[in-house]
Order: structure tokens, then sequence, then C-alpha cells
């Protein structure tokens, strides 16, 4: 069986986060969301939150593409949750070339880790390029429309959390 694991804070979930979930389960035959709990982040959502978010919108992802998608918090290293989950294969998204400078350093050190777990790039759809985490909270914050960049669900809780 074929694990990928697709890290992240998803703080919230995007659509960009979804187009490289849709576009990985094509690749694995099981595919572990690997949500991370970093404190340091000081995340806008609980970890609770965030995974209820991940798992209503990937519901619908598992039984479109016949992959098995879970949800899986994890607070070591990525490569350590990565044999948790027995993932032969981690799934990053990349958006511009300042991703990949970040995600260079981290395929050399996880490689030096454990040399058996491969690494895959998959780049967010143009239309998705832009979208972060962060500038999608900002943009709430100030009263902005985020709705073509989160699900509508994600949309209404953030709209809840700025209230």
């Amino acid at each position: 069986m074929r694990i990928g694991l697709y890290p992240g804070t998803f703080d919230p979930i995007t659509l960009g986060h979804i187009d490289i979930i849709r576009r990985a389960a094509a690749l694995v035959d099981r595919l572990v969301i690997g949500v991370a709990i970093n404190r340091d982040k000081g995340p806008l959502f609980s970890l609770e939150e965030r995974v209820g978010m991940i798992e209503a919108e990937c519901g619908a992802l598992s039984r479109q593409t016949g992959t098995e998608i879970i949800v899986h918090p994890f607070e070591n290293l990525l490569i350590q949750c990565a044999r948790d989950v027995g993932a032969g294969i981690i799934v990053r998204g990349l958006r511009a070339v300042a991703d990949f400078e970040y995600e260079y350093q981290m395929v050399g050190m996880n490689r030096s880790l454990d040399s058996s777990v491969e690494t895959a790039f998959l780049m967010a759809d143009a239309k998705h390029q832009a979208i972060a985490s962060k500038l999608v909270k900002e943009i709430c914050r100030l009263d902005g429309d985020v709705s073509k960049f989160v699900p509508a669900a994600v949309n209404d809780k953030l709209k809840a959390k700025f209230a």
C-alpha cells in the first residue's frame, strides 16, 4: 500500500490545500493529512477545530477519489510522523520560489534522517498560488471577503472567529 503524508498547520484549510490533497490522493492508496501542533505559531483555530474542518472537507474527496484520507495530528519531527503512519512519501505543495528554498532545506534534512522516505512536490494550481492561510486570516480580520480562497464552511468559521 502506498501511503503519503501531507503535513501542514492548516490554520485554516484553504482551496489551495484542497487542490493539493485532491491531486496527491491520485498518487497514493492512503493519504494522511498531518496536522502540525505548532504552539509557536499561535494558531487562530484550535487543533480540534482544524482537524474538524479538514475531516469535513476531505470526506467527499475520499469518496470521489477512492483514496482513504485520514487526519493525523502530530507534534514530533515530520520524518518521525512519516514513520509513525507508515508513509513512504511526504507530499509538499509549492506556490512560489520562496517556498522551494525552504522546502529544499527540509528535504535535505529529512533525507539525512531517513533516506527511505521520499518527498514529492506538487505545484499549486495557478488560481490558488497566491493563497496563504496567513493572508486569508489577515484579510478576514480586516473584514475582507475570503470566500474565493476557502471552502464555504471555513469562511463561516473565519467570520465567526473575527466577529
